[in-house]
């Protein structure tokens, strides 16, 4: 889910067998204990990243919240420091409560916020997930139009038929589904034409310095060709120079992501009278 700092600039491993193997370990149950009590004590927030529109990059199409989780002393926890502790854990699905909670209420302070919520196809079955999503679209039915959840591709893969009847449920009530990760290794095609998501999102390993690098350009290329036969809106991710940008945008891609429109931002933009664009 996608990060905490879940954020593109802060890759996080997802091998399930090593993130198990790594919550054993002594190290690993003395920091699954620092993000429990810090979801205790409700220590997180979400930071803001524009997406913007690739023809016309002045535009933000929506924004991305990252949640973030903060020690004792008001810090940022990076994600590279727990999530291949907690990413298979009840506390993973616990991080997933709490970003989308924040997400629901940003929503519903900001009429004008379109807004994307990282989250593992494991919470989907997890009740107080459900409870919290649930609750958030009573409250504003049409909250759900604003909103995206990004599944990871490694997690979608993992449970296909679970996300593949949740994903048709929610999207008959407006919400949107982003692949997270597109092209990270985990995807079996044949499940793209069950799944329908609405967005695909290019992994940033493909997409940093493709500018310059013919592999990665023969790459993203044949992922927004599988992409567009699908009907699925393409986003690239890690997007960091003005020259990966423009190719990007020969190539077709419709929103760009990344260091080079802007980093993750803990204060909401529309708290900083800066005007949101969508497209």
């Amino acid at each position: 889910m996608s990060d905490p700092n879940f954020d593109d600039s802060d890759p996080v491993p997802r091998d399930q067998t090593e993130t198990r193997d790594v919550s054993r370990t002594p190290e690993g149950q003395e920091t699954l204990t620092m993000v429990e009590h810090a979801l205790d004590e409700r220590r997180g927030l979400l930071a803001y990243q524009p997406v913007v529109q690739a023809r016309m990059t002045n535009r933000i199409a929506f924004y991305e919240g990252f949640i973030r989780i903060l020690d004792e002393d008001g810090n940022v926890l990076p994600a590279r420091s727990f999530m291949d502790v907690v990413e298979t854990t009840e506390t993973g699905r616990r991080i997933d409560c709490l970003a989308l909670e924040l997400g629901l209420q940003a929503l519903a302070e900001e009429p004008g916020l379109r807004l994307s919520i990282n989250m593992s196809a494991r919470s989907i079955g997890y009740p107080a997930w459900l409870t919290t999503l649930q609750r958030g679209l009573r409250g504003d039915p049409a909250i759900a139009e604003r909103l995206i959840l990004e599944i990871t591709e490694s997690s979608a893969m993992d449970v296909p038929d679970l996300v593949s009847e949740f994903m048709s449920d929610m999207q008959a009530r407006g919400i949107c589904f982003a692949l997270d990760d597109f092209g990270s290794g985990y995807t079996s095609f044949r499940y793209l034409k069950d799944f329908f998501f609405d967005i695909v999102k290019i992994d940033g390993e493909f997409i940093r310095g493709i500018a310059t690098d013919t592999d990665n350009q023969v790459l993203a290329q044949a992922l927004v060709t599988i992409a567009r036969h699908f009907d699925m809106f393409t986003i690239a991710e890690e997007v960091e120079s003005s020259e990966d940008a423009r190719y990007l945008i020969d190539i077709g891609v419709d929103c760009l992501q990344g260091y080079h429109f802007g980093a993750p931002e803990t204060e909401a933009p529309w708290r900083t009278s800066r005007l949101i664009r969508h497209a």
